[in-house]
Formats: C-alpha cells, sequence, structure tokens
C-alpha cells in the first residue's frame, strides 16, 4: 500500500473518530454550563516559567510556546491543572499524551469528548491553527511556575496603617453591620455599600477578581483576597473604611478567613492559594505571614502522590481553635489547630474529591462541602473532628456556602444547587430531633436548569432563592427562582431581575448572581453582571412581597459579582 493511500486512509480514520466524538459529545457531553464554569482563566497565564523541552515531543518555535501556554493557563489549567495532572479533567502529561500523538490529540481538542472536554474548535472558541499548536504543547513537559515562600510573601507585604495608629472607636455613622462588600470582578476592585442609604461608601483597588470577603470575629475588619492571591484587610471603623494591610500570598488563590474561636477572636488570619498548593496563617492585625503549609500529599482512595492538591475553601470553627481547610484534589480536609503555631497540629479527615465550597448548618457544628467531581457533599463535625457522613447528590454541586431553612417535615436542612443539573438537594441537618433525616438528601427540588452557582435563605425568611448565571438560556441566567419554604412542592417563581434592572440594550450578558440577604433578613440583593465594557447593577427585592424594591446603579459598578454582608458572613448566617 503506498504512502499517499495510508494517509488517505488515516484521514479518513480520524474524520470518522472526530464525527462520532462530536455527535456523542452533543448527545451526552457536559452541558453548555459546566464547560462556562470550569473554563476560567488562571492568573498564572501572565507569569514566567521555566519551559523545558522534551526531545520526543513534535517541535515548537519559542513563539508557539508562549502562546499555547498563555492558551492554556487561560482556558485548561481550571480543569487538566497547574502541572497537568489532572484535577477535574483528565492528566495530560507525557507519558500520557506522547502515546497518544498528535492527530488524535487535535480531534478530541476540537471535537471534544462526553467525559467533559470542551469542542474548542467546532465551538469557535480556538482557531485549526491553534487546535494544532495544542496538540503538540501538551505532549511537551509541563512548565512549572515559581514557588512562592515566606521571602516572597514578606516583599509584597504591607502594614499600610499600623494598629497603633487606626482607631480605638468606631469613626464613622454607618451601620458597619449592614454594610455589603461587593467584588467589581474585571476592575480588580470591591465596592463597600451601605445596605440602609443602598450608597456607594467608597471604591478598594483589591487584587483581580476577588473571590471572597469574610469579616473578622468582631466584625472590624473586612478581608478580600483575589484571584492573583493579593490579600486586602480593610478596617470598618475607619472615617472612610480603607486597606490598612495587604500582603501576596501566593501567585493564585480563591480562600482567606479569620480565627473565630473564644479567646482567639481577630488574633489570626488564614489564605489558602491553589498555586503553590499551601496555606499560610497570618498575623490577624498586620498580616504578616507567620507559618506556611504546603498540602502536596496523596489523594484518597487510590493513594496517588498528586504535585498540586489546591485549597479551595476554609471556614474557621466556632468550637475549637482550628481553621477547616479543604484540599480540592486530594479529597482531604485539614483541621488547623491554631493555637501553638510552633507545634502546629493537624488533624487530617479524608472524604472524597474535589472539595470545592460549603458552608456551616445552623448550629454553626457540621460543615457541609462539595465534593463536585465526585457529585457527592461530605459532611463533618467540627466538634468532634470527624467525617460525619458522604451524601450523594446532583450532578456538580455548587452551593456557595449553601441554605440553611426548617423544612415543614424533615426539620433544619441544608441546600445545595448544581451545575450540571436543574435539581436543588435539600440535606437534614439534625441528628437529634430528627435522626431519621439526618445528613441524608431528603429532597429534590426541581429548578429552572442547570449553571446554578449560589442558594440563599436567611432565619427570618420564608423564602430559598437560587440563581443560574451560568446556564446558556438567557432567560434563565438573567433570572432568579424563589420556592416558598412552606409550600414547597408548587414549585418556584421567577423573578426577572435583569429585567427590572432597566439596563441599556447594549448586548451586554446581564446574568443574575448571588443572592444575598441584608441583615434584617427582608432584602434580597443581586448582581446583574455584564462585560467590563458595559452597564451594570445592584438589583434589591423586597423579600415579603417579591418586589422590586431598588436598583443601584453607578459607572463604577463595573463587573459586580459576589456580595456579602457585613453581618451576615460575620455570623455564618446563611
Amino acid at each position: 500500500m503506498t504512502t499517499r493511500k495510508l494517509a488517505r486512509l488515516a484521514a479518513l480514520a480520524l474524520s470518522t473518530v472526530a464525527l462520532a466524538a462530536a455527535a456523542q459529545h452533543k448527545k451526552e457531553g457536559v452541558t453548555p454550563s459546566e464547560l462556562n464554569y470550569q473554563a476560567g482563566s488562571s492568573p498564572l497565564a501572565s507569569e514566567s516559567m521555566y519551559q523545558s523541552t522534551n526531545p520526543k515531543a513534535p517541535q515548537m518555535t519559542q513563539a508557539e510556546f508562549d502562546r499555547a501556554r498563555q492558551i492554556y493557563f487561560e482556558r485548561c489549567a481550571g480543569c487538566h491543572g497547574v502541572l497537568r495532572k489532572g484535577a477535574t479533567g483528565k492528566p495530560l502529561t507525557p507519558d500520557i499524551t506522547l502515546a497518544k500523538g498528535t492527530d488524535y490529540l487535535k480531534v478530541f481538542i476540537a471535537y471534544g469528548s462526553p467525559a467533559g472536554m470542551p469542542n474548542w474548535q467546532t465551538s469557535g472558541e480556538l482557531t485549526e491553527k491553534e487546535v494544532d499548536m495544542m496538540a503538540r504543547y501538551v505532549q511537551q513537559d509541563p512548565p512549572v511556575p515559581p514557588e512562592f515562600g515566606l521571602a516572597d510573601m514578606k516583599k509584597t507585604w504591607k502594614v499600610v496603617i499600623p494598629p497603633d495608629q487606626r482607631p480605638k472607636k468606631k469613626m464613622n455613622n454607618y451601620n458597619i453591620s449592614n454594610i455589603f462588600s461587593t467584588t467589581l470582578r474585571d476592575a480588580g476592585e470591591i465596592a463597600l455599600i451601605d445596605g440602609d442609604t443602598k450608597e456607594i461608601i467608597s471604591i478598594i483597588k483589591t487584587g483581580y477578581a476577588v473571590h471572597i470577603s469574610r469579616l473578622s470575629a468582631s466584625g472590624r475588619y473586612l478581608f478580600v483576597i483575589g484571584r492573583d492571591a493579593k490579600v486586602n484587610m480593610i478596617d470598618l471603623w475607619m472615617e472612610k473604611p480603607e486597606t490598612v494591610a495587604e500582603i501576596r500570598t501566593g501567585l493564585e488563590a480563591r480562600s482567606v478567613e479569620s480565627s473565630k474561636f473564644k479567646g482567639f477572636e481577630d488574633k489570626y488570619a488564614i489564605a489558602g492559594t491553589y498555586w503553590p498548593p499551601q496555606f499560610v496563617i497570618m498575623d490577624g492585625d498586620t498580616l504578616e505571614p507567620l507559618k506556611i503549609v504546603s498540602t502536596r500529599g496523596n489523594v484518597v482512595g487510590t493513594q496517588e502522590y498528586h504535585p498540586e492538591p489546591r485549597v479551595a475553601s476554609i471556614v474557621g470553627s466556632h468550637f475549637k481553635p482550628e481553621f477547616v481547610v479543604n484540599v480540592k484534589e486530594t479529597g482531604k480536609t485539614l483541621m488547623v489547630d491554631y493555637s501553638d503555631l510552633n507545634a502546629l497540629k493537624m488533624t487530617e479527615i479524608g472524604s472524597a474529591p474535589f472539595l470545592h465550597d460549603g458552608g456551616l448548618d445552623s448550629t454553626k457544628r457540621y460543615f457541609m462541602v462539595a465534593a463536585n467531581n465526585s457529585n457527592k457533599i461530605s459532611v463533618f463535625d467540627l466538634k468532634e473532628d470527624k467525617l460525619a457522613a458522604i451524601v450523594d447528590v446532583g450532578k456538580i454541586p455548587h452551593p456557595g456556602r449553601g441554605a440553611n431553612f426548617v423544612h415543614p417535615k424533615f426539620g433544619p436542612v441544608w441546600a445545595t444547587g448544581h451545575l450540571g443539573d436543574e435539581t436543588i438537594s435539600l440535606i437534614g441537618t439534625d441528628p437529634k430531633k430528627n435522626k431519621q433525616y439526618a445528613f441524608k438528601e431528603v429532597a429534590k427540588l426541581t429548578g429552572p436548569g442547570g449553571g446554578a452557582l449560589f442558594i440563599k435563605s436567611h432565619p427570618k425568611s420564608n423564602h430559598l432563592y437560587s440563581d443560574t448565571p451560568l446556564n446558556p438560556d438567557p432567560k434563565l441566567s438573567q433570572s432568579v427562582v424563589v420556592f416558598d419554604i412552606k409550600n414547597l412542592d408548587k414549585g418556584y417563581v421567577t423573578l426577572p431581575i435583569a429585567e427590572w434592572a432597566g439596563l441599556a440594550d447594549d448586548g451586554g450578558a446581564k446574568r443574575v448572581v448571588q443572592p444575598e440577604f441584608n441583615k434584617a433578613g427582608d432584602e434580597v440583593w443581586f448582581s446583574v453582571w455584564s462585560a467590563k465594557d458595559k452597564q451594570s447593577a445592584l438589583v434589591v427585592v423586597d423579600d415579603k412581597t417579591l418586589k422590586l424594591k431598588k436598583v443601584i446603579k453607578d459607572p463604577r459598578l463595573i463587573t459586580p459579582t459576589g456580595h456579602f454582608n457585613v453581618h451576615n458572613t460575620q455570623n455564618d448566617v446563611y
């Protein structure tokens, strides 16, 4: 058989595989909601890295290396990991990719797979030339980002106003407990908004794409962390609240928290990073880095070593002087005893990969965290430091902090929505009076569709709210649904939040995200999130009537996403 004929047969085989892969992906593949979530950009795209050339891999120019590395960290690292060892996506290390070959890899990068690989070329995200480049790139040795240790942190550490120069009492007239901290994602800022007057108090420069806001136990200090691992410590007692200390704890991050246990209030802060895989405990007054702990280790179950288990979320225990540190890829939760940093003790509890985000139950004794790609909720007893249960739920649970309320039949429950399906899972949380329902999925509500990021209720509310900002249908992504807790069987009511915002018809996405109650529990705030160059807004809804109460518009509200009420965040009310 001639070389030309072999090439034609190979091309025919590849096209057949491609068509089959495309059809299967369309039929059984991950939802667009999941792809929107998984393919997030990493701040590491702009970091300098050492790149070695694998002599067995296809040749690449330096320009191709640089462009492919940028694409990988912008589109792929969130699923496949910084070192391509695999996370929610499969490993892409040379021992695997070289055996597959360039043509095979091109097909699956272009057309995707039902296992979750996006169809990058047929969706229009990548060109044919870029797909070829990426197929060659993943056969090279993975570039390694630099480590980030104590010396690196101290170079970025800045005490803007020393503790002895800060106010000795509250110096403003704001109702601090009802202030909202709103992330202005693409501006690298947060907005502090007066929950009483609905006026912007100040816009504060922060790291890029602040992921969360957390409060010190006293409620005086606000901690925010950007995806670039920059932590800002903001003093709410100042005449005009402003940053009093800052530090960068790594190159990419998601989580920050402060010590909550009696006797240790405001003493320590902690930040966990995606890269390097570690957490750092800091002084609670100045953010001085005191103790760094690596999270590299072995995966629950397989016991395979993983070089980059990311710290996804952290909560402060109310029962012990401990931080609850959730390590994503290894499926481990670390109970970190901060009572003596010189003799640090940790209790390691394994549950299921990939631990992501979660919240406390209404008693604050049990921590409920989503093992999102295992489709489970892991439940931890913070009083006994043990795993209480692993609960099967829907596809890719994404609770945010979840929602606590009292179900008419099952008693206290905690709820989560899902990225991958339309369900809302209710899990019983009362092992004393409702033991038969404790830590089981007692009910499953039907929501509007997949792509939910946050779910919320409040002790003074009779409603349960759920967003769906990553759903591909604009009617769903631009609205929220509300359930009557006392009559869940009647289904939900839809609120057209983006329509109520009255924004210009400028082509912006107008995704509605993250319901958050005010302190009193009689208002719910929503972000109407559009592109950086489009108009966005905040919409306030009356919880009793479910009617529009206020629209907050301001040119400074650039890409508002998450927002956190001081009282509710300080006291873990959700």
